[in-house]
């Protein structure tokens, strides 16, 4: 029970992205939002994917990891998509470069 109560106030650790449903795409500027939470501790953490067309008729792809955690599913998805439209104004194309 002490574990239970411990990893509900610190999160559990064994979240998986992707482990709730994706959201439909949503379109901004030529790329697609798609919200993807990991279910945490009853609340969800704002996640997904970025992704663009390529040049060459392949689909570039940005995992779009944040820390926030949300305790209903719509506010979740709607908060990602916000902050995925900050993070394409800000960093563009090069989000999708290798490091």
């Amino acid at each position: 029970m002490l574990k239970k109560l411990l990893g509900g106030l610190f999160g559990s650790g064994d979240a998986k992205p992707g482990n709730a449903k994706a959201a439909e795409p949503v379109e901004y500027n030529g790329y697609e939002i798609v919200s993807e939470p990991a279910e945490q501790g009853g609340q969800y953490r704002v996640s997904g994917w970025i992704r663009k067309p390529g040049t060459q008729g392949e689909t570039l792809e940005h995992r779009f990891e944040r820390s926030d955690l949300v305790p209903g599913r719509e506010a979740c998805d709607q908060l990602m998509v916000s902050k995925a439209q900050r993070f394409i104004d800000q960093v563009g194309d090069d989000m999708f470069k290798s490091e």
